[in-house]
C-alpha cells in the first residue's frame, strides 16, 4: 500500500509541531501521512511498496537538494511541495540567488507565507503556479481557534517560581553570536564564506547595553518579572548568570516554546527575532530594542522602517506604555504573513490535496536534473543510527581514527538533536488532535 504524503523535517524545534498539525489534518481527511527526519536512515519501502505520492520537504533550493531530499529518500518523484521554512530574510538574502531557488528547484511547489515572498520569487523567474500563498502553519497555534493550547500565565509562573500577580515581561533574544569566542567566529566565517566579525561585535554591544537597561529598570521596578528567552547559542553566558544572581526578578528560561511565553506575557520586547510575527498574530504588541544599529545584510527585511527603542530613556517610556502600537506597519507584516480567516494548516492541506489529485504541475526531475544515489551517506546513516540506538558515541567507538570519529560524531550529533521519542510524539499528537477535530473552528 503506497503512502499518500511523506513529510520531511530538518529542525525539530522549528518544524515538528507544525508538521504534526499538518499530518493530523491530512489523516482527518482520510489520507495516510508520515513524518521523517532528513537524516533518518534510508528505507527500501519508501522506494517501493510505500513510495509516497507527494513528498513534503522542509527546504529545496537547488538540484542537489532535490537529489538529497527526494531522490535519495524515495527515488524519482515529481510531486514535491516545499514548506519553505526560511522566508524571513535580509535585503541582501532577498536579492541573492540562493533564497530565490536555482535549477529545477524552481519547478517544485514553493509555498509562501505571504504575498511579498511570492512576488519576489516570481520576479526571480518562478511561475506563479509554483508559488502558492498558504500562510505560515506555525502561526496557527496562536490563533483564537487554538485557545487553551498553551499554558496560561498562572501555570507558567507557578512552575518557575515567578509571582503571577506581577507584570510578566518577555524578552526574546537573538544574541547567538555574543557568546562565541573570536576563534569560534573565525571558524564559522571560514566555513560559511562570510565574515561574521562585525555582526558578532554588534551582538556583544547590543546584548551588553540591553542587559544594562534591564539591570537598571528591574532595580527600580520590583513589580516586574522579566523572563529572558535566550537564543539556543546563549547557553554559556556569564553575563546572564550574573544579572540573574543580582536581580531576583530577572529569569533566564529556555523551557517551553517561545509561543508559550508570548501568549502568557503581559508585555514583550525583542531584538531581531522572527518571532515578532507570532507576537503580531497573537494579537499582541511589542517593543524592538535596538541599542546599536544592525548591519542590513543580517537584519530581517521585515524590520526595515520599524519603530525602534534606541536608548534607556526610550525604553522607560516604552515600558510605561501599556497599549503600544505594533512597531511594524500592518501592510508590511501582513505582506510576509498572510492573515487569512482560514488557518494556514487548512490552506496547506488544501494545497497538498490538490497536488495529490492533479497531475504534476511541473517536472523537477525532468530535463536539467541528473540523479545520483549517495551510497556513502546511505551506509553512514545506517551505521550512525545503530550507534545511536546503542547510545555509543562514535568518538569513543572510532577512537583509533580521528577523521572517521569526527565525521561520524558530527552526523551522530545531528541525529541526536533531531530525535523525538515516540512517547513525546504521542503526547504532542494528543495535545494537537482535539483542535484538528474541530476543523479549524
Amino acid at each position: 500500500m503506497s503512502l499518500d504524503f511523506l513529510i520531511l523535517y530538518e529542525h525539530t524545534v522549528r518544524e515538528y509541531e507544525s508538521d504534526l498539525l499538518l499530518k493530523l489534518e491530512l489523516e482527518r481527511r482520510g489520507y495516510t501521512a508520515e513524518i521523517r527526519q532528513l537524516l533518518d536512515r534510508k528505507k527500501l519501502k519508501y522506494f517501493t511498496w510505500k513510495k509516497p505520492r507527494v513528498l513534503v520537504s522542509s527546504c529545496m533550493y537547488d538540484n542537489e537538494a532535490i537529489n538529497s531530499h527526494v531522490y535519495n529518500n524515495v527515488g524519482r518523484l515529481n510531486k514535491i511541495v516545499n514548506l519553505h521554512w526560511e522566508q524571513m530574510l535580509s535585503d541582501t538574502q532577498e536579492e541573492g540567488d540562493w533564497f530565490n531557488f536555482n535549477g529545477n528547484a524552481k519547478k517544485c511547489v514553493q509555498t509562501c507565507w505571504g504575498r511579498r515572498t511570492a512576488d519576489r520569487l516570481i520576479a526571480h523567474g518562478m511561475e506563479e503556479k509554483n508559488c502558492p500563498v498558504t500562510g505560515a502553519v506555525m502561526m496557527d497555534f496562536v490563533r483564537p481557534e487554538f485557545s487553551g493550547y498553551f499554558k496560561n500565565k498562572a501555570d507558567l509562573c507557578a512552575e518557575f517560581g515567578l509571582d503571577a500577580s506581577k507584570e510578566l515581561h518577555l524578552y526574546i533574544s537573538s544574541f547567538g553570536y555574543a557568546s562565541m569566542t573570536e576563534q569560534e567566529v573565525k571558524e564559522l566565517s571560514e566555513m560559511a564564506g562570510t565574515d561574521f566579525t562585525g555582526f558578532a561585535a554588534t551582538n556583544r554591544v547590543s546584548m551588553a547595553e540591553t542587559l544594562r537597561w534591564f539591570d537598571e529598570y528591574l532595580g527600580q521596578h520590583p513589580e516586574v518579572e522579566l523572563v529572558y528567552r535566550r537564543h539556543p547559542s546563549e547557553w554559556n553566558s556569564p553575563q546572564l548568570a550574573e544579572l540573574a544572581k543580582k536581580r531576583p526578578n530577572f529569569h533566564v528560561i529556555f523551557a517551553y516554546g517561545v509561543k508559550d511565553w508570548i501568549m502568557a506575557a503581559d508585555s514583550i520586547s525583542i531584538w531581531m527575532s522572527t518571532a515578532i510575527a507570532e507576537v503580531y498574530m497573537a494579537g499582541k504588541s511589542c517593543h524592538i530594542l535596538r541599542p546599536a544599529p544592525i548591519e542590513h545584510e543580517y537584519d530581517p527585511v521585515i524590520y526595515a522602517a520599524a519603530k525602534y527603542v534606541t536608548s534607556y530613556e526610550e525604553f522607560l517610556a516604552a515600558m510605561a506604555d501599556k497599549n503600544p502600537p505594533f512597531p511594524i506597519a500592518r501592510e508590511v507584516i501582513e505582506g510576509y504573513f498572510d492573515p487569512s480567516e482560514t488557518p494556514a494548516y487548512i490552506r496547506m492541506a488544501d494545497l497538498l490535496e490538490t497536488v495529490y489529485k492533479e497531475p504534476p504541475r511541473d517536472e523537477p526531475m525532468g530535463e536539467g536534473f541528473t540523479p545520483h544515489f549517495n551510497w556513502l551517506k546511505f551506509f553512514a546513516l545506517w551505521g550512525v543510527h545503530i550507534l545511536f540506538a546503542l547510545r555509543l558515541p562514535p568518538k569513543k567507538v572510532f577512537f583509533f581514527h580521528k577523521g572517521l570519529a569526527d565525521f561520524a560524531q558530527r552526523i551522530y550529533g545531528y541525529v541526536e538533536k533531531a530525535y523525538v521519542p515516540k512517547a513525546q510524539i504521542r503526547a504532542m499528537e494528543d495535545k494537537i488532535r482535539p483542535f484538528v477535530m474541530k476543523g479549524g473552528k
